[in-house]
């Protein structure tokens, strides 16, 4: 079912005059940014500082690559969720390039990434190394077919992120829907030229005590057009571990996850038995506590 329109999905702009940390402005951005992700798991970010004509040929280099043959992009295949390219009604694509238009957007969508963590332990009064991990920035191009005339058909599996977070960038043509509530669906349309969209993955939920929300999302297709986009996740370095900070743990708001390796639920998250769980539950199947445990019980 689809949502009626009342609900206004956030749009925060990142000003170069509110990013100095520590002020007014700033502050105010934290508060935005924290709200957001409480609520939706999400949010549109417009943030100029990538600028339009990086974009424009990331997207057109995008498209010379989905040009490849086939041959020579199953030379970039792997096993591993999120790694190499694989086919199914869209093209992934991992980048691994050292210089040139691909790198410079890669280097400022981790800056943007980072920027939004900082925002978040701005906002609950943490300490910076409170979200402070080692990790691959891992990019992703993507291409979707438009589907045969009048139908409307799955682009992409409604699925929560198993990234720490994810930012996408999408080519003007909408398609990405997110779960507001209950069986019901936004579609995210007309973002700005100088927009991204920022997601809650699950470690991030359970790093914040389940204070955000990682959002149930997809891609529906219509139209006429293909549908290209890119994302950039943050994957934790093997050994991680997904803790949540003892200031986020209280008698309001017991501890809900037990600290975590993020590799072993990465790869229980793409495991045969996950398949038959639903996307959201299995942050819940693995890592949750049960009961919950507060500080107090903690402490004894």
């Amino acid at each position: 079912m689809n949502l009626d329109a009342k609900i206004e999905f956030p749009v925060i702009e990142f000003r170069s005059s509110d990013l100095e940390r520590g002020t007014n402005g700033w502050h105010q951005l934290c508060k935005k940014v924290r709200e957001a992700c409480e609520t939706f798991g999400c949010f549109e970010v417009v943030y100029d500082t990538i600028s339009t004509e990086v974009r424009e040929e990331m997207f057109r280099l995008m498209k010379e690559l989905v040009e490849v043959p086939v041959e020579r992009k199953q030379k970039n295949t792997s096993p591993l969720p999120y790694h190499g390219w694989n086919l199914t009604n869209h093209v992934h694509c991992l980048i691994f390039c050292p210089s040139g238009t691909m790198h410079t957007m890669g280097t400022q969508l981790e800056v943007l990434h980072k920027l939004i963590w900082l925002m978040l332990i701005d906002s609950y009064g943490l300490g910076d190394d409170s979200l402070k991990m080692n990790y691959t920035m891992s990019v992703r191009m993507m291409k979707y077919m438009s589907p045969p005339p009048g139908e409307y058909e799955t682009g992409l599996f409604a699925h929560t992120d198993k990234p720490v977070s994810t930012i996408i960038c999408e080519d003007q043509i909408p398609g990405l829907e997110i779960e507001v509530n209950d069986g019901q669906w936004m579609k995210l349309s007309n973002l700005s030229p100088s927009s991204f969209v920022f997601m809650v993955g699950d470690p991030l939920k359970a790093w914040s005590n389940g204070r955000l929300k990682s959002t149930n999302h997809k891609v529906m297709m219509s139209g006429d057009k293909d549908r290209f986009s890119i994302a950039a996740f943050i994957m934790p370095n093997e050994g991680t571990i997904i803790k949540t900070p003892k200031e986020l743990i209280d008698e309001e708001h017991p501890q809900l996850f037990k600290e975590f390796d993020f590799m072993k639920f990465f790869f229980f998250a793409f495991s045969d038995p996950a398949r038959r769980i639903d996307s959201g539950q299995l942050l819940y199947d693995f890592a949750a506590l049960s009961p919950p445990v507060s500080n107090a019980h903690m402490d004894k």
